[in-house]
């Protein structure tokens, strides 16, 4: 796994996530991977459906113009 280091945080961003870790167990490290994570984790599961419904859902939507299609070979006969 990789590692990074932040240099200059300003000490009251420090202090509120010392508090935060506190608040929700875990140490800062682990804190700042799950805010991290959480930022540009993308989105997947229900979130990424609900997304998509309010993104595209009803009148949101597009309407495509499907291809035409044609064959560019004959059929081939199978008849014994």
């Amino acid at each position: 796994m990789a590692s990074i280091t932040i240099r200059n945080i300003d000490d009251a961003l420090k202090e509120r996530l010392r508090i935060r870790a506190a608040t929700h167990g875990h140490s800062m490290e682990e804190e700042a991977r799950l805010i991290l994570k959480q930022a540009v984790g993308g989105i997947s599961g229900p979130g990424l459906l609900a997304l998509s419904k309010e993104l595209f859902g009803g009148d949101k939507g597009v309407e495509l113009d499907l291809p035409s299609r044609h064959s560019d070979r004959d059929v081939p006969d199978f008849r014994a």
